[in-house]
């Protein structure tokens, strides 16, 4: 077996194990949620009864164990059982509401990366200038900055006061905007920030000097040669940050009324949806794990003295 299927195959089974024991912290913090599902389920006015038969129709009767056993058995085969607010199944539902998600996330990892890769070279070549200055500013609010009180800001901006954007939902065309603004605040900043520092130790290299030396352009210099030993560590934090972005979906989606994953996820929480719940935070570890994955792939096409043994 060659190096790169090796490291492949030893990168998957790491993959299962970290599903399996993210699946296990989910089912526990799930059930230490306060409240009983199964009363907020049957009403507060449902008899004991009631509350009793809905109990035994989740399986939360038995012992924890046991529908831990069956909620595992049940996820390898695909199913992530029926939602207890809706009696949909849970892959159904979340396969409906996954491509808004995956939507937003992708639109703020690109605006995040272009802008922050973009901003960072800049800055480090005009270390100490004005506009240096200006990303410096800019970065340190974006990264102090909370989502939701930037989201909140921004309806009333430009929904509310210039009646520009739309303030919520994903109907019209211009309904992603402000999410993704929201969204890639903070990425803009790390991105800007690490791209800056990797290009400023890449600029006063050996091999950067002897470029210049050699008669090459400015532009040659900094996007052909410095740009492109700089970006590991900047793509590395791009896929972290496109796993951050799926995490921080759940507050911008609640501020915009987003119908995505993070949504529904809050929803679910509070009607104790333990099924809906398990499966999203499932989902979007799943996601996690592959987006890291195809980032460490893609260090050998950025830098081709990167092999895998």
């Amino acid at each position: 077996m060659g190096t790169l299927p090796r490291y492949l195959l030893q990168r998957l089974c790491a993959a299962l194990l970290t599903l399996l024991g993210m699946s296990c912290i989910i089912f526990i913090m799930v059930r230490l949620l306060p409240g009983d599902p199964a009363r907020v389920i049957a009403g507060l006015l449902a008899s004991e009864d009631d509350v009793s038969a809905v109990r035994r129709q989740l399986g939360l009767d038995r012992a924890w164990y046991v529908q831990y056993g069956s909620f595992l058995a049940h996820a390898l085969r695909g199913d992530l059982g029926l939602s207890a607010r809706t009696s949909e199944p849970v892959v159904r539902e979340i396969m409906t509401r996954l491509p808004a998600t995956l939507k937003l996330a992708i639109i703020s990892t690109v605006l995040a990366t272009g802008l922050g890769i973009l901003s960072g070279v800049l800055a480090a070549r005009h270390l100490y200038s004005g506009f240096d200055y200006v990303v410096s500013i800019l970065t340190l609010f974006g990264v102090s900055m909370p989502v939701y009180w930037l989201g909140l800001l921004l309806i009333i901006v430009f929904a509310v006061q210039l009646n520009w954007l739309p303030a919520a939902g994903a109907d019209e065309p211009g309904s992603v905007i402000l999410p993704a603004l929201t969204l890639a605040s903070f990425s803009v900043a790390l991105v800007a920030r690490m791209t800056r520092a990797t290009m400023l130790e890449v600029l006063g290299q050996d091999f950067v000097r002897t470029a210049r030396a050699k008669g090459l352009s400015e532009y040659r210099v900094v996007y052909r040669h410095a740009l492109r030993n700089a970006l590991i560590p900047v793509i590395t934090a791009v896929g972290l940050q496109f796993g951050a972005l799926l995490g921080g979906a759940v507050l911008t989606e609640t501020v915009f009324g987003w119908p995505g994953l993070g949504q529904l996820l809050v929803e679910s929480i509070f009607a104790r949806d333990y099924p809906m719940v398990q499966g999203i935070v499932l989902v979007f570890s799943a996601l996690f794990i592959v987006t890291n994955l195809l980032v460490d792939l893609s260090y050998v096409c950025i830098d081709p003295r990167i092999h895998y043994n």
